[in-house]
């Protein structure tokens, strides 16, 4: 069988396809600009536009008999569905991307994402890894007296920030129910974490329809003032009031806030993407919130046990002091420095029986 040989080109015709090459991707910077990604709905995202591209597109001209086309201007803080090239990772909300548009459809391409700063992900229910939202600050765990606190659904929150380098917010909202006989036990929880050196804040926000009350915006503007210019989830089981405090904050946020139901005492799940919404629509470095779909769980199976040990902060110092290397610090562990500091009073023994079923669910992959 005889080779197909390559066609040996002249340096004439290498020098115009360089042109050629050369005027494609000038073009292509020069339509280029800068956008943040808002939700992401499968395929597409919405992209918000923080800067014009070098060149803006100019709109053809129409002759007189013709019907007008369409055709999408481009204008500062407009928001764009897009596609993304293929060879990109996955996206999440609060993304920092450079995309081009097309006025003639009114869709957009996002070619690069930029380099982030954090990170938060989880697994989907199809076990693959998703990206929740990227460069955020601050992780506020939000829990309530009822439904009642999850200490085990918290400390694993906290070990999703420590791997993600996020800074962790203890939000305990509904904090009127504390006087309740309910609220012995959170008011625990909340001294356990302070002695731990986690901040906290307590609010209290009602139903959309009284959030005009003086009485149901307590702890509002502290919660202002540690969020403040700063990306900021909202995480915590169904129910806790995140939708409301996010109503509350940002009342032109539109969420949607379902009752707790009466007969599992759990929330319904009301957001169904995630979505930033930014403090200030018109100046996204004034930071924002990124709303998430309620979740009771947050698989961790992606960490191995030295990323989830160094999220308990005060158990991580002690691992080292094991009689063997390899302790697993079960209760029946010998030797084990964390079950020695539980019998001395110096941790909490919840915590590590936490640590322990947080290690056993990371050994064991989901197929």
């Amino acid at each position: 069988m005889a080779l197909i040989r390559q066609r040996k080109l002249t340096k004439q015709q290498i020098r115009r396809i360089d042109k050629q090459q050369l005027d494609s991707q000038d073009s292509l910077d020069d339509s280029l600009m800068d956008g943040v990604v808002m939700a992401h709905y499968g395929k597409q995202l919405e992209v918000q536009i923080t800067s014009l591209p070098a060149v803006l597109p100019v709109q053809p001209e129409i002759a007189p008999d013709d019907p007008e086309p369409f055709w999408q201007a481009l204008e500062l803080g407009d928001i764009w569905r897009c596609h993304v090239r293929t060879n990109l990772p996955m996206l999440a909300a609060g993304d920092h991307v450079r995309w081009t548009a097309d006025p003639n459809t009114g869709f957009g391409r996002i070619e690069s994402v930029k380099p982030r700063t954090s990170l938060v992900s989880r697994p989907d229910r199809y076990h693959k890894l998703k990206p929740v939202a990227a460069n955020i600050d601050i992780l506020a765990i939000v829990f309530a007296p009822l439904p009642a606190a999850a200490a085990s659904l918290i400390d694993r929150y906290l070990v999703v920030c420590h791997h993600a380098g996020v800074k962790p917010l203890l939000v305990l909202n509904k904090a009127d129910l504390l006087a309740q006989e309910d609220g012995v036990d959170t008011r625990e929880l909340l001294t356990q974490y302070a002695a731990l050196g986690y901040e906290s804040v307590l609010t209290s926000v009602d139903c959309p329809e009284n959030i005009a009350a003086s009485d149901a915006q307590t702890g509002l503007d502290e919660l202002k003032r540690h969020i403040d210019k700063k990306l900021v989830i909202f995480a915590g089981q169904s129910g806790v009031g995140k939708s409301s405090l996010i109503n509350a904050l940002l009342p032109e946020s539109g969420q949607m806030v379902n009752v707790i139901s009466e007969n599992s005492k759990l929330g319904q799940h009301t957001t169904t993407t995630s979505r930033l919404l930014p403090f200030n629509p018109d100046d996204l470095t004034q930071g924002g919130i990124v709303d998430t779909p309620g979740i009771r769980e947050y698989g961790i199976w992606h960490l191995d046990p030295d990323d989830i040990i160094s999220g308990f902060i005060e158990l991580a110092p002690l691992a080292g002091d094991c009689q063997f290397r390899d302790c697993r610090h079960t209760h029946n562990s010998k030797g084990c420095a964390l079950w020695q500091a539980v019998a001395d009073g110096d941790v909490l023994q919840r915590r590590v029986e936490n640590l322990v079923t947080l290690s056993e669910e990371a050994d064991t992959k989901p197929y």
